[in-house]
Parts: C-alpha cells; structure tokens; sequence
C-alpha cells in the first residue's frame, strides 16, 4: 500500500500521541515489532522526525498494511472499542483518497477499496485545524455554570489566574500541570455528579475482571474520553486533548526524558485552549 504525505501525517500523530501517548522507547518497540532493529539511547532523534523516517521506508511496502493493522488493533482497546471505531472513522477520511478505507470486523482489522468520497459538512468540522481551535473565543470562563462544590470551585478560579501568569513569563511546563490537574479534578467532579452515565459508558475503564474502576483510579484520558462518548463534551476538546492526556508522568523528570517530551509556548497555549473549551462546554 502506498499513502499520501497528508495520509502518512495523521498516520504518524495516530500512532505517536493519538491513540495513545508514545515514548521514545515505546516507538521503537512499536516499530521493532514491525521487523525494524532500533535501540533506544543518546542521540535519540525527535519522536516526530523518527516515526516519519520509519513511515517512510514502510510506505509502499506490504509492511505499510501490517502497521496500521497494529496501529488499530482491537486488543489494544479493550473496554474502548467505541474509540477505536472513532480513530478508524477519522483515519478513513485521510485514506480514502489513497483509495482505501481501513473496515473492524470484530476483533480483526481489513482493507477495503473505498467508494465515492463525502465533502459533508460534518467531514469539514471534524477536520480543525490547530490554527482554528486556538483562534477560537471564550470571553467568560464561567466555572460556576458546571455546579461543582463552591470550595472546589474557588481553588480552580485561583488556578486559574496562575495558568495566566505562567502563560505570561513562558513557562509552558507549568502551564501543562495546571491545566490537565485542572481538567482531571473538573471531569472527576462532573462524573461524581452523574456516577450512572459515566460507569455505563463503554469508555469507563475497566479492571482484568471487567469490572468498571473506581473514580479515584480513572486517568484524565480515561474521563475525556466518557465525558465525549455522554456527549458532555465535543470532538475539538477530545481531538486536542493529547498534551494534557500523560501530564502526571511529566512530573519526574526521568520520565519526562524518556518519553522526549519538551513543551514549548506553543503546546501550552493548546493546554490552556483545551480547558477553556471544555469549561465552556460543560456548562452549557
């Protein structure tokens, strides 16, 4: 199979940060188990420049076929198939002009020729841009209109003000902690409100015994991801939430080398957008 550069774009953000966040050694055991040989050490290149340097070479291969097979996997979603089928549908719109559409049958992924292409208008809105998101306006962050406990929401309205003066001096690390704690206590508050809807939710996680975990073990993904399915939130919070999804982990900094994550001014102002969208749409 042979894609697109636009194609192998979405198929590098998929696999790097989309379907879930990959570190440096985790991108080499992905490829490595596509029958590559890499070692992860000094000198690593980005994450970005590697997963396309690895695309590269696949493209055009029947190795290209067995990535994406991989890539969506449905025993890697246990629990979030209905994810999977979300990541499949978006991924469709880019492949479909390489004249494929990637089709889940159950637990086995396939290949089919793709028919007549749909320039829907829900297709154009799935399709923002960065650019778009962050250009778009919240003129009143109004954290009162979610209904949370009022000591909980006086703490955010102060963390608020922080997320501002970090922004202000570039401190985009900062930023990224305020921001996703900020987020995770919001959705766990929304979802202690309404336990019923987000427990019968297909996204809930669930332990070996697929039991749906308790509140206090759900990750920040694991909440974005219900409050979406529940419709508490829309696709722009969900698709841009990928800088906020492993915040916790960037807290040590051995991890935060591994995984090769370096912020910048940029990843924080997309931060503080996410929670800016998500604020608004909760409270309507």
């Amino acid at each position: 199979m042979t894609i697109n550069p636009k194609t192998l774009e979405k198929l590098r953000l998929l696999i790097n940060e989309e379907t879930e966040y990959r570190s440096g050694p985790q991108l080499v055991s992905f490829f490595n188990n596509l029958g590559f040989n890499d070692s992860y050490g000094q000198g690593f290149p980005s994450r970005k420049d590697f997963t396309d340097e690895k695309l590269k070479k696949l493209n055009g291969t029947a190795d290209l076929d067995k990535t994406i097979k991989s890539l969506f996997s449905p025993v890697n979603f246990i629990g979030r198939f209905k994810e999977l089928d979300e990541f499949i549908s978006e991924f469709n719109q880019y492949i479909a002009f390489d004249g494929w559409q990637v089709v889940r049958m159950n637990k086995e992924i396939h290949f089919k020729k793709a028919g007549e292409i749909d320039f829907g208008e829900e297709e154009k809105e799935s399709e923002l841009t960065e650019t778009e998101f962050l250009n778009r306006e919240f003129k009143e962050l109004n954290i009162e209109k979610i209904g949370l406990d009022g000591t909980i929401t006086e703490i955010l309205n102060l963390r608020f003000e922080e997320i501002k003066k970090c922004l202000g001096t570039n401190a985009p690390l900062s930023v990224i902690f305020l921001c996703g704690s900020s987020l995770e206590g919001i959705l766990l508050g929304v979802a202690m409100k309404e336990p019923k809807k987000f427990n019968i939710a297909n996204s809930s996680p669930k332990n070996q015994e697929g039991k749906v975990k308790p509140f206090h073990e759900w990750t920040l993904n694991d909440l974005i991801n219900t409050a979406f399915e529940v419709g508490l939130i829309k696709e722009d919070v969900k698709k841009f939430s990928h800088s906020l999804r492993d915040f916790r982990n960037y807290i040590h900094p051995y991890q935060q080398l591994s995984s090769g994550f370096n912020p910048d001014k940029h990843t924080a102002q997309i931060s503080w957008q996410v929670l800016k969208a998500a604020i608004y749409q909760l409270g309507k």
